[in-house]
């Protein structure tokens, strides 16, 4: 069999690959990606190690020399930490504020205030969507499950009436919505527009949540109708100690107003959807109003115009001083240590796909079946999230899987390609992902109430994005 080194498939990208080649690559994929979940499912090795001795055991088995597939995977994880480590440090930095101010806790109050009865699960999709677009998922869920618990008792609901439509609001933040580190990943690696991602990305997580939230929900309390357990609800950050705001650990002496906390949120999405509008408006790369838009726009700059507002308007308001804020930031930032090894790792894993030719063989092999390449994405991501149990992982591999299908795509449908990733990067998640201990733990079930509930509900999620982002591609 002929070997295949990285250097000469990289060089040769556009030629056509040998039906040998396209056997050896094929295997070399089933082998990296096995490995891959051997290490994570049953010897439990951390995900970041797992990518790497994934990575290179993908180049050995496509025949490419050590110190080739070596090159790739630094190359790779070295431009995925470049291209969205900074945005995932500002994103944790903003949802660590959020927190700590007890600016979450205000925008919770202020829409249970004006909620109740039938309308509570539509007012925990909504909570949970705006305090998940700043927060990684598993902030997210330990922010919000005790909310949720809370509620579920004091209003006497059933607990999945409540907790499903939360968890559907978090997930589809999580798998569809920049700037999560999925979604940016799979925008980097894809060459897509992330304002027009994210436009579609809402238009496409509206109708999803819906169903799989407050609809789905009212099922999910059929088959489960469990109480919120006792053990498990905590009493919330607001309540805790009289609060000294000078020092690091103490609670917040004020609360930040619910206007300037939703606004501080929805700053860098305003931002960047603003910056979509004008490109489409304006059109012209040229044109003063585009060029200040392009740089207001980027990712980074508003998310650290978020971070920077979110100072005052949040920190200040709740009266932090200059060291508590700091100290807030410190804090904000030792968590996401593991989240950018595995980010980048998975980066590094993408690169070594590509440099093996692995993406030209998908893009051979999808012509010669005719599968639709948004149908293609979506499958791929589901195969990997149901063998690794990780969206990043799925959404992060798949993208450097599918990559060179986006070259002749329109940005439209660039766009909607990083959807499809991200809709099948959630497919039904069960016992060998993170999320499912997590959400089985705070709500008191055993396995079988959470596949019912939890891993369910994520497969909602995965069809119904999924389907809506084939319907799109039919208009745009």
């Amino acid at each position: 069999m002929t070997s295949l080194s990285v250097e000469t498939l990289a060089a040769g990208a556009a030629e056509s690959i040998t039906s040998a080649g396209h056997a050896q690559l094929g295997i070399a994929v089933l082998a990296g990606i096995a490995v891959i979940v051997l290490l994570i499912t049953k010897f439990k090795v951390h995900a970041f190690l797992a990518l790497t001795i994934g990575s290179l055991a993908l180049g050995a088995f496509a025949g490419a020399p050590l110190d080739k597939a070596i090159t790739s995977f630094t190359n790779g994880l070295g431009s995925t930490v470049a291209g969205v480590g900074v945005l995932i440090a500002l994103g944790a930095i903003l949802g660590k504020l959020l927190a700590d101010s007890g600016g979450a806790d205000k925008i919770v109050d202020t829409i249970l205030a004006r909620a109740g009865g039938r309308s509570m699960p539509w007012a925990m999709v909504l909570i949970a969507s705006v305090i998940g677009l700043p927060l990684f998922f598993e902030v997210g869920i330990v922010l919000l499950i005790p909310v949720v618990l809370m509620v579920a008792k004091r209003g006497n609901y059933s607990l999945m009436r409540i907790g499903i439509p939360a968890l559907a609001g978090l997930s589809v933040m999580h798998g569809l919505i920049p700037p999560h580190p999925g979604p940016l990943v799979a925008i980097d690696a894809v060459g897509a527009n992330l304002g027009v991602t994210l436009a579609l990305g809402v238009l496409v997580a509206i109708p999803t949540v819906i169903i799989a939230g407050p609809l789905f929900s009212k099922v999910a309390a059929r088959w489960v109708d469990i109480p919120a357990p006792e053990k498990m609800i905590p009493r919330r950050p607001s309540e805790e100690g009289d609060g000294a705001g000078g020092e690091p650990g103490a609670a917040a002496v004020r609360v930040p107003s619910f206007g300037a906390t939703i606004a501080t949120v929805l700053l860098p999405v305003f931002l960047m959807l603003a910056k979509a509008l004008v490109d489409i408006v304006v059109d012209d790369p040229g044109h003063t109003v585009q060029r200040v838009f392009d740089v207001i726009g980027s990712p980074l700059i508003a998310l650290l115009a978020a971070v920077l507002v979110a100072m005052f308007t949040l920190g200040r308001a709740a009266g932090f001083t200059r060291g508590r804020i700091t100290a807030t930031v410190e804090k904000s930032l030792a968590p996401i240590a593991g989240i950018l090894l595995i980010v980048g790792a998975g980066g590094g894993f993408k690169q070594t796909l590509i440099d093996s030719g692995v993406g030209q063989m998908v893009l051979q092999i999808s012509q010669d079946w005719a599968i639709p390449a948004l149908l293609l994405a979506w499958l791929i991501a589901v195969v990997i999230r149901l063998a690794t149990g990780s969206a990043t992982v799925a959404t992060v591999s798949a993208a450097g899987l599918v990559a060179p299908l986006a070259a002749d795509m329109t940005t439209a449908h660039a766009a909607l390609l990083v959807l499809a990733i991200g809709a099948g990067s959630l497919f039904f998640s069960h016992v060998n992902d993170a999320g499912f201990w997590l959400v089985k733990e705070y709500f008191g079930m055993n396995v079988g109430q959470t596949v019912k509930t939890w891993s369910v509900m994520e497969t909602i999620i995965s069809v119904v994005a999924g389907a809506l982002v084939l319907l799109l591609s039919l208009v745009l």
